[in-house]
Parts: structure tokens; sequence; C-alpha cells
């Protein structure tokens, strides 16, 4: 089965069987929307605990979950330092606007030029407020490429290929 990454569990908090979360994903409203279900990973666990999101609550830069029937830190506390992952099944496309993509779709394209030069494969998305920024491992070093209009000119996910325009000054 495939997963993928939705939160880090960072540790726990208090003492009624809340975890505090750190987010790995773009639509935090939905993935941890009451009554979703969610796969926890423990720490260096391949096996996960399938878990029901009973509550959730922003505290500083973290997500605070409970989980049902699990109100209580001795129910919760072997989760720290674990994983919460979603399957393919429960990713929906409409969560997306128009050319919008999945973190999981952009990780690992080979990023070319206009003129079919190769200048790398995607291994890291930064997001900068004002659009995301992509990052471009190349022969000999990274490159950091914006993902904005003027640069990104075609991106085909299924033949993990996206065409930019080199801007000077951009390698």
């Amino acid at each position: 089965m495939e997963w993928f990454n939705v939160g880090r569990i960072v540790n726990t908090h208090g003492i009624r069987g809340e975890v505090r979360v750190l987010s790995t994903t773009d639509f935090e409203d939905e993935r941890f929307e009451v009554g979703n279900k969610l796969a926890a990973f423990k720490k260096d666990d391949k096996k996960p605990t399938w878990v029901t999101i009973e509550s959730m609550r922003r505290h500083k830069n973290f997500i605070l979950l409970t989980f049902e029937g699990m109100n209580n830190i001795n129910l919760v506390e072997h989760f720290k330092e674990g994983m919460l992952k979603i399957t393919k099944d429960q990713m929906t496309e409409d969560l997306l606007e128009e050319n919008e993509f999945f973190y999981h779709e952009i990780i690992g394209c080979t990023v070319v030029s206009e003129e079919g030069e190769t200048i790398g494969a995607v291994i890291d998305i930064l997001q900068t407020g004002a659009n995301d920024v992509w990052v471009v491992k190349g022969a000999k070093k990274e490159h950091y490429i914006p993902y904005i209009e003027d640069i990104v000119k075609e991106i085909d996910v299924d033949e993990k290929k996206i065409v930019i325009h080199v801007m000077e000054g951009l390698l």
C-alpha cells in the first residue's frame, strides 16, 4: 500500500490524550477534520494503527489532535515521534485548483530547460508564503526554482517532467 505523510507527531500535550502534530500537508482543515481516519505509525514501525480524529485545535505552530477512545496520555504516548499518513484512496483531487499539484506529484520530477537541458530533480518544496520554491538537485549543486508562471512552463506529472524558462541569474 502506498502511504502519504500528512503530519509528524512531535509530542504529547497535557494528560488528556492530545498529541502535538507538525503538519506536512497543505490541506490541514480537510486532513485533520473531526471524524477523519488516519494511519498512525509509531516511530520505526511499518504497521499502522488506524485512528479517528475526535478533536482538532491549533496551538502556536502545531495542531493538537485527540483520537476517539484515546483520552489519556498513556494511550497516545507510544505515537510520539511517529507519523500520521493517508492512503492514495484518501487523496481527493477536488482539493486542488487549476495548476495545483500534490507534493508527491512534484517531488522526483526531472526539471529541464526549454532548450532540453536537464537541470536536475525536485527533492523538496519550500513554502515561502508568496509562492512555493522547488529545491532541484543538479549534478553539482542545488537550485531554487520559484513556482511562478514566468518560470514554470509545463508540468507533466505522468511523465515526471517539468519544463522551465531559465531566466538570467536563476541557475
